[in-house]
């Protein structure tokens, strides 16, 4: 586990972005990143690796349970199914026969104790926890995901807020520190084995913190992950959970290495921290032109300013780099790679599971926007009323002058039935940003999300077009041919769009969050 330190500004989103596979392609990259001996171009690095960015995304009328849950069924439970199915195969070479209930909670039992070790739970007993979990247990499959959710929620501190909605700006919901936690368990419910987090801390105090980093540790220890985690003040005793640091000033690494080492190289450069001072405060403060006088420890001979070219050029003859650039000099064997160590697939489930997946969420959020739904549709009703009393088809005749007011009804209709889609679109435009950042970590393609969404809209806009034809049709004076009355029910329905509405909203350009300029 390393951390990753640096000034604002010094490049460090964009190493991570970079690493993740996740950078601009409009970007020049020089230099080559391998996982395993493998190229980016030769897997899937947005699946290998998990990359957890500063900025908080969140659908707010979900629940954070309902968030933790779609995520870990959208990402996979990766090796962890490999468990289930090697105690089967050995219950099955003997011949044994286990009771279903009896076998569903033994597995459930084992599958929690593997998740409690990981993450150093069985010390402090916590039994009600577990008998709570097993309580929910169902199926072995669809136990994994629901343990593993428990798990995530249990660590971050998130049990308490479970079943609360998100919320956002208008809606109340979770505290921002809550969400940040969000963001980062989003994350590590899936099985990805390279961690790579942005800022994580912003918003958290320091005890939380430090537990969230002391989780992440025992994960990365137990199940040989890799986690590069960018923090910007962390506390002294954060610090020491780390086992390497990287600095980074002026978009160049400073230092990489283990992180009992950092003082002892800038000591041999002439630089001593404090015993009262925080060392990630020290680290970034000796690379500063303003504060780095104040650490010079040689009084006895005159104090000038050490460039950060000039600790580069002191890391590279230092035995440290030497010996980093002597490991990576070696190419490595891709024989000596886990079979599960890398993803060539884009994405965990089938094309028919991610349809499925991603219909049920859409259904869910149109069940905490029923609403909205209800109020289109009853406004609806009473402008047909008033509609059918304005166009009464006893007070006009076909003729010319009568004309202009089935063609004012016409239009009447088109603008009323078009503008009661303009909800959908508000909605579907406050989650393009989730869309985006999810479709970036290969949750699901563009189509999954797209077609379920306009496909379960179809409903509410036949809806609509009934309730409209059947108010405004015959009372308006139309045709009364029913090929007439058919053709103008369909009209009514492509103008309705509650569908289009939806699709168009899914049209709108690269979502990029807002950045903080940095004077």
């Amino acid at each position: 586990m390393t951390l990753l330190l640096g000034p604002p500004g010094c490049g460090k989103s964009t190493l991570l972005l970079a690493l993740s596979g996740k950078l601009s392609h409009s970007l020049k990259v020089a230099g080559e990143i391998t996982y395993n001996g493998y190229r980016l171009e030769e897997f899937v690095p947005q699946k290998t690796s998990a990359y957890i960015s500063q900025y908080d995304l969140h659908t707010p009328e979900m629940t954070v349970r309902e968030i933790l849950d779609f995520s870990a069924r959208f990402q996979g439970i990766g090796s962890r199914a490999e468990i289930m199915k090697e105690v089967s195969r050995r219950e099955k070479q003997p011949g044994i026969v286990p009771d279903p209930d009896i076998d569903a909670y033994m597995k459930n039992f084992l599958l929690l104790v593997i998740l409690a070790r990981h993450s150093g739970m069985y010390a402090f007993g916590d039994c009600n926890h577990y008998l709570k979990l097993f309580s929910q247990a169902i199926s072995v499959i669809g136990q994994e995901s629901t343990l593993q959710t428990d798990y995530i929620l249990k660590i971050l501190g998130l049990d308490i807020c479970a079943d609360t909605k998100v919320g956002d700006a208008i809606r109340r919901g979770i505290s921002g520190g809550q969400k940040k936690r969000l963001t980062t368990g989003e994350m590590i419910v899936g099985p990805a084995k390279a961690l790579f987090m942005d800022e994580i801390s912003n918003g958290l105090d320091s005890s939380t913190t430090f537990q969230i980093v002391s989780c992440l540790q025992h994960l990365v220890h137990i199940t040989d992950a890799t986690a590069l985690i960018s923090l910007l003040q962390p506390a002294p005793e954060t610090f020491d959970l780390f086992d390497d640091v990287i600095l980074l000033a002026e978009g160049k690494i400073v230092y990489q290495g283990p992180r009992t080492n950092v003082c002892k190289f800038f000591e041999e450069c002439g630089f001593k921290c404090p015993e009262r001072k925080g060392i990630a405060d020290f680290l970034q403060e000796v690379i500063s032109r303003k504060d780095q006088e104040q650490y010079w420890y040689h009084k006895q001979q005159p104090y000038s300013y050490v460039s950060v070219d000039h600790f580069i050029k002191k890391f590279k003859e230092h035995h440290i780099g030497q010996n980093l650039d002597e490991e990576l000099s070696k190419p490595f064997d891709k024989s000596q790679s886990h079979k599960d160590a890398l993803s060539f697939k884009s994405y965990s489930l089938s094309k028919w599971e991610l349809f499925k997946a991603c219909s049920m969420r859409e259904l869910l959020l149109m069940k905490r926007n029923s609403f909205t739904y209800v109020f289109k549709s009853v406004q609806l009703f009473i402008i047909a009323s008033i509609t059918m009393t304005t166009f009464l088809r006893t007070r006009m005749v076909v003729d010319v002058i009568h004309s202009s007011y089935f063609m004012g009804s016409l239009f009447y209709a088109l603008v009323i039935l078009h503008v009661d889609g303009f909800p959908e679109l508000s909605m579907t435009v406050s989650r393009i940003a989730v869309f985006y950042k999810q479709r970036e970590l290969c949750f699901y393609p563009a189509w999954a999300y797209a077609i379920p969404a306009a496909i379960l809209k179809v409903p509410l806009s036949l809806l609509e077009s009934f309730v409209w034809t059947s108010m405004t049709y015959y009372a308006i004076g139309y045709s009364p041919e029913v090929g007439r009355l058919v053709a103008f029910f369909v009209s009514s329905n492509l103008l309705s769009s509650t569908p289009v509405f939806c699709i168009s909203g899914y049209g709108y350009g690269r979502y990029d969050p807002p950045r903080t300029p940095i004077l």
